[in-house]
């Protein structure tokens, strides 16, 4: 940028244009990086490649949705300070425009109006603010798109709040993809080249610090020439077309992959509103944790939404557990029947798009020799994977098996929310009783909610030798664990050992258990190390 943007311009805009400028290219650098968290089928590759991510690099990947978030952020404050900025540019440039004669600042505001003179001050009618400033918003380029990219953002931004995604996530899926406006208004934005700079050839011959002082007989023989000015070329565009290049691939991966056929081979109806659905894919290949997004067009063309896969790799199928809690997933209920009681013929099933599947911090679980699973009500799924290809290991041959010891905790609401989830684990308890490894598996289930009838029934059929509400031998415990007992009691059965504590739940469980594992792990590298992971899709 020429000088005279830099030093003498600053009697059109003052120094907001510096406030401007450094937002903006904070911006470019921020849009850069918005989208690479969201090219999951690129994060899978990456954390499928150990040859190039290591343990500690796969858990920064499993963190994507965080630093999507904290860049958004960023994005909005940056976006702030830049349109503020600009507010003032604006204001100053309209009053330089119809200013007297007399000053600097209506003296370079009025160079391009002869000719052979290039213009300095973008705005050219004469105007006066406020209509003048709306002017400039809603007829110049830079302005029509700073305003269309603004209130994308703003809508973007707002519909992502926490209430909104759980409560309208049709709302937020919707409105999530004005982000093709934004990045179209963003590459634009600059083509209009509003802020301009002395060329390199004007200040060999009129220099801003020398000329200023006689502004008046610029032109004038003996006097300095007057200085020419050429608009900046936008360079958003050099920053964003590389991740835009890269996500518009992802989503050729996704239409490939949702036009491939899916079949639904069963359909499950559980207790407590949740309904399992069992597929097949030709090709698909999976591993324990892992999730898929699914698309009932029978339901919305357009919405898909992310379910943590319920099967084990063992498997001949894919199953997901859905639990009926909105529009979309309740769509999904009538639309396979589930509604009706008759028997539903296979082939009035709903056509099915699937996409994944996809990697999460679960598929860690059999790199450590203990873990913690902790599952706070349905986010149990992806737990169920994990144990079932543990049970399937152990029917076969678990002699290669890294991992020794599991310490699997449930919380849940309602006793009706067990009982899909109780076979799984009978089978498995049967299992390493059988094998006479009875130890390998220690699971605490919690009763978070119930009422005096319950306790009641639970306080008589105490004594039994089964659980009365999952029929296993391990009692149902009521209330809430107390964690720091759990953690300083498993650091001092497993000394010197890497824990790997695995969640999928609420923000709230994720910062006490993530709290929990820090000041529990030593500072010695020989000692007992808790690594907390979240399932974050």
């Amino acid at each position: 940028m020429g000088n005279w943007v830099e030093n003498e311009g600053l009697s059109i805009f003052v120094r907001a244009l510096a406030l401007a400028r450094a937002p903006a290219a904070c911006l470019n650098f921020n849009c850069m990086l918005i989208l690479l968290p969201v090219c999951r089928n690129l994060l899978s590759f990456l954390r499928g490649s150990s040859a190039c991510c290591s343990t500690r690099v796969r858990r920064q990947l499993d963190r994507n949705l965080t630093f999507h978030k904290m860049v958004a952020w960023m994005i909005a404050l940056h976006t702030a300070i830049h349109t503020i900025a600009h507010l003032f540019n604006v204001e100053w440039s309209v009053h330089a425009r119809v200013e007297e004669e007399g000053t600097l600042a209506a003296v370079l505001s009025r160079l391009g109006d002869s000719p052979n003179e290039s213009y300095i001050n973008f705005y050219r009618q004469t105007i006066p603010n406020p209509v003048g400033g709306l002017y400039v918003a809603f007829t110049y380029l830079a302005g029509l798109t700073g305003v269309i990219i603004t209130l994308a953002l703003i809508l973007i931004i707002t519909s992502s709040t926490k209430i909104i995604r759980r409560s309208y996530f049709e709302v937020f899926w919707y409105t999530h993809h004005l982000f093709v406006i934004f990045f179209i208004g963003l590459v634009i934005h600059g083509a209009g080249r509003i802020v301009r700079g002395q060329t390199a050839m004007s200040l060999a011959e009129h220099i801003p610090e020398v000329c200023s002082k006689n502004f008046t007989d610029w032109g004038k023989k003996g006097a300095c020439p007057v200085p020419q000015f050429a608009g900046n070329p936008p360079m958003t565009w050099k920053w964003v077309v590389g991740p835009m290049f890269l996500y518009f691939c992802e989503r050729l991966v996704r239409f490939w992959r949702s036009q491939q056929k899916v079949v639904i081979t069963k359909v499950v109806i559980h207790p407590f509103k949740t309904i399992e659905l069992q597929m097949m894919k030709k090709g698909f290949k999976m591993e324990v944790g892992q999730y898929i997004f699914v698309k009932c067009p029978a339901v919305s063309k357009l919405e898909w939404h992310p379910f943590t896969l319920t099967s084990a790799p063992e498997e001949d199928y894919f199953s997901i557990h859905v639990r009926i809690v909105g529009d979309w997933t309740e769509g999904l209920f009538n639309a396979c029947g589930c509604d009706k009681q008759e028997f539903q013929e296979a082939w009035k099933l709903p056509k099915i798009a699937v996409d994944g599947p996809f990697g999460t911090a679960s598929e860690d679980v059999f790199s450590y020799e203990t873990v913690m699973l902790v599952g706070a009500g349905i986010g149990v799924t992806p737990f169920a994977s994990v144990l079932k290809s543990v049970w399937y290991k152990y029917c076969h041959d678990a002699t290669n098996l890294k991992l020794k010891k599991i310490y699997f905790y449930w919380l849940c609401r309602d006793t009706h929310a067990f009982e899909w989830f109780a076979d799984l684990l009978q089978s498995l308890e049967t299992q390493m009783q059988e094998r006479n490894n009875a130890e390998f598996l220690s699971y605490n289930i919690y009763l978070t909610g119930w009422d005096e009838t319950q306790a009641t029934h639970f306080v008589m059929h105490h004594e039994e030798e089964k659980d009365v509400i999952t029929g296993l031998k391990q009692k149902t415990l009521y209330g809430r664990p107390n964690w720091e007992n759990e953690f300083k009691t498993i650091a001092r059965q497993h000394p010197g050992s890497r824990i790997g504590v695995f969640l999928c739940g609420p923000e709230g469980l994720a910062d006490t258990l993530n709290k929990q594992s820090i000041s529990n792990s030593e500072a010695d590298p020989r000692g007992v190390h808790f690594i907390f992971n979240k399932e974050n899709f």
